[in-house]
């Protein structure tokens, strides 16, 4: 296993394309990668664009020999209160019972079950070893720190044996607070693989639930963390290849969180569920986040998604903010540039960037809905925006350019800060700012010049504009604006029916009008 290879870079992670995350298989007799399973969902006629495990093996520490082993080597360990021991027939020197301290010293799997009330089980391996913990009806909290801690280790394997309920809970108040101190329910000086079907409770009441100090994939597993502080931290790294993981957390829900090293601080969704409630971030990448299968869901959140290079390139995102719902933002230095698309006051553009190629993200936010401090392009998939009542804020919001080549792209919002596809765009669309805002639940239809509706939009709240693309937009025609009839939708846009309608006006594809803020808007996007 080596610890220090190199990142994924951007376009891998965009374009790579192969199996939609893994699985662990097996009975605790050894297991083995099978196949796909990354419970993923793409928008029709986009390609899925899983990374692939070939890509993931050389940029991370995970690998197939992971989840293979030799059943019969395995040590197992009862825990138990005052009363911990090593089964007869399976002793090892490495591991140490102390009170109700379990201690492991070498590379190898130890099967662990029953419970400790007040104890600990500590990982203190070799630098080169893998050290594979299966978690066999588990259950561990401490009154004075962290229940489970990996101190050293080339690798930590957490593997949660099929058909088992596992728990971890930790201390509300440490006795060690150092810096370098463990800070989590389950804690991981090395790399980190949670893996296998049973299920684990993580309580983290002190301040994280799951933090790998190194690199952190999550393979299998359904995971429910609830944190006072950050839920799932992957320093170098966080990837989810598949399983159910449900957090809550009082500050981040699932990041990476490295800000020194090169290349480092990414976080990939290749599979699997992800459900976050959090108080500030929902899913949080200081180098990039890419959405590559799966399905990721933030319920509640501060800002949604946040990173310096937000990349969607398949599966589902839904996403809901408080703030901004999608935030390309972060550390990077920044450059001067011209203002938003369409018009508006000069504005920094930095390098920062959101970049759409295939799946489906819906975002529902009171803050800006797309926001880039940079430039955004959309070139597949389909990206739908509930955005703010307020015009402070914009459903569309882009520093430099927002380019739309391809994809559906539907941005619902206030009127006082439009942004609109920028010139570099090869796809038209239209932009609707309506006499009057309407309700939520409103039907909102686009019709060609022979009555046919190309698109029909349901609003989730109170809406007063829309910027509308997709190739069944033509530039330069004529486009009627209807509200009311009927609609059958997915993530609020599908297929109409006029009947009942009231037609409100009519726009003409690729004219957008400035608006107060950056971006296009104001007035109706064309003749009414």
């Amino acid at each position: 296993m080596n610890r220090f290879r190199t990142a994924l870079s951007v376009t891998a992670l965009a374009l790579a394309v192969g199996l939609g995350g893994c699985s662990a298989a097996g009975t605790g007799t050894g297991t083995s990668i099978t196949g796909t399973s990354a419970n993923s969902s793409t928008t029709s006629g986009t390609a899925q664009a899983a990374v692939s495990l070939d890509t993931l093996a050389a940029d991370t520490h995970y690998d197939a020999d992971d989840l293979t082993w030799d059943a019969a080597a395995e040590v197992a360990v009862t825990l138990a209160d005052g009363a911990s021991s090593v089964a007869s027939g399976t002793s090892s020197d490495a591991v140490k019972v102390d009170g109700d301290t379990v201690t492991i010293s070498a590379a190898g799997t130890y099967r662990l079950s029953g419970s400790l009330s007040d104890g600990q089980v500590v990982v203190a391996a070799g630098e080169e070893d893998v050290v594979r913990i299966i978690l066999d009806g588990a259950e561990v909290s401490s009154s004075t720190g962290s229940p489970f801690v990996v101190q050293n280790a080339n690798e930590a394997i957490v593997y949660l044996e099929d058909g088992t309920s596992n728990s971890l809970s930790d201390a509300s108040a440490y006795s060690d607070t150092a810096e370098d101190a463990p800070n989590a329910a389950l804690y991981s000086q090395a790399d980190l693989t949670i893996a296998g079907t049973g299920s684990l409770t993580v309580d983290g009441n002190f301040n994280d639930g799951i933090s790998s100090k190194d690199g952190l994939v999550l393979a299998a597993g359904n995971v429910t963390v609830d944190a006072t502080d950050d839920g799932i931290v992957g320093k170098d790294y966080a990837v989810l290849l598949d399983g159910a993981y449900q957090v809550t957390a009082g500050d981040d829900g699932f990041k990476s969180d490295n800000e020194e090293d090169e290349g480092r601080g990414w976080v990939l969704i290749n599979g699997g569920t992800l459900n976050v409630s959090a108080g500030d971030d929902g899913i949080k990448a200081f180098n990039t986040l890419t959405i590559a299968a799966g399905v990721a869901t933030v319920e509640e959140s501060e800002e949604g998604l946040e990173a310096q290079h937000i990349v969607m390139s398949g599966g589902t995102a839904n996403v809901t903010a408080n703030d901004d719902g999608v935030n390309a933002s972060g550390g990077a230095s920044t450059s001067a540039s011209g203002g938003g698309m369409g018009g508006g006051g000069e504005m920094a553009v930095g390098d920062y960037t959101v970049e759409v190629t295939g799946g489906s993200l819906t975002i529902n936010s009171q803050g800006d809905g797309l926001d880039s401090n940079g430039n955004a392009s959309i070139s597949g998939g389909t990206v739908v925006v509930n955005g703010p009542t307020n015009s402070g804020n914009g459903a569309l919001d882009v520093n430099g350019e927002l380019t739309v080549t391809g994809g559906t792209v539907a941005a619902a919002g206030s009127v006082g800060m439009v942004v609109t596809p920028g010139t570099s765009s090869t796809q038209s669309g239209v932009q609707v700012t309506l006499g009057s805002a309407v309700p939520a639940g409103t039907v909102v239809q686009i019709a060609d010049s022979a009555g046919n509706v190309v698109s029909a939009f349901v609003t989730t709240k109170t809406t007063a504009s829309l910027v509308f693309s997709s190739a069944a937009i033509t530039e330069g025609e004529e486009y009627t604006v209807y509200t009311g009839g009927t609609a059958t939708v997915s993530a609020g846009v599908g297929e109409g029916s006029l009947d009942g309608a009231d037609q409100v006006g009519t726009v003409t594809a690729g004219e957008y009008t400035a608006s107060e803020g950056p971006g296009g808007g104001g007035g109706f996007g064309g003749r009414r």
